[in-house]
């Protein structure tokens, strides 16, 4: 089996999901930021290679396109790659100029990489400086909600993730799950019982949407 680099283990772990996001203070196209600035909204802090290549320019072209149905659910974007500042606000300028569309989220500009690394966004058998395509959502207490990996040659599907940070929200405001391919309006799940006679209630109840005692769907709200 091939060993780790060094460097590889000297990485520190990324941010699981429950735990707190890792603090940081960055330079970016909108000045500086704290993670601290975002403190009360929802925030998906997304990595990308490299400014200037077409894949990443085809995500940000998505990201923009979807920019207010996030503000829509509360939610922020914030970008970061290790380029520098000056790269993220002429890449910015030429996307504009070519494809007719405004970023307006910031793009932190990680040189050191200190913050990719922090968060796990660098994965040495990929490239020693550039970040793959990570993915935090964050929510308004600044705990990590979910985690998305992409290696550097697939676009990630932008729309999965607002549908990701809905369902969040969802389950957060009603304490229920979503089953799978969930959209807005479509029925939850909720919580299976606990004991025995929990579940035999259920099931004697005849709700046609409880297709077993374990299985109970309902609309949201």
């Amino acid at each position: 089996m091939d060993q780790p680099t060094v460097a590889a283990a000297f990485l520190p772990s990324p941010p699981r999901i429950g735990e707190p996001a890792p603090a940081f203070e960055v330079e970016t196209t909108q000045g500086t930021l704290r993670l601290d600035d975002y403190a009360g909204s929802w925030l998906v802090f997304f990595s990308h290679p490299a400014d200037f290549t077409p894949v990443c320019t085809t995500e940000f072209l998505a990201f923009a396109n979807l920019s207010p149905a996030f503000k829509e659910n509360g939610c922020e974007l914030l970008a970061l790659s290790t380029d520098s500042v000056y790269a993220h606000i002429a890449w910015v300028r030429a996307i504009e100029a070519t494809f007719g569309a405004r970023i307006t989220f910031p793009i932190v500009a990680d040189a050191s990489g200190e913050v990719a690394r922090a968060y796990g966004m660098l994965m040495p058998r990929e490239s020693a400086t550039e970040a793959v395509r990570a993915v935090f959502v964050i929510d308004d207490r600044q705990v990590v909600r979910a985690v998305l990996y992409y290696p550097m040659t697939t676009g990630r599907s932008v729309e999965e993730i607002l549908r990701l940070v809905r369902a969040l929200r969802t389950t957060d405001r009603h304490g229920v799950a979503t089953p799978a391919g969930w959209l807005p309006g479509d029925k939850v799940i909720v919580s299976p019982p606990r004991t025995v006679e929990m579940a035999e209630e259920r099931v004697k109840a005849g709700d046609p949407d409880c297709r077993d005692w374990y299985f109970h769907l309902k609309s949201p709200g």
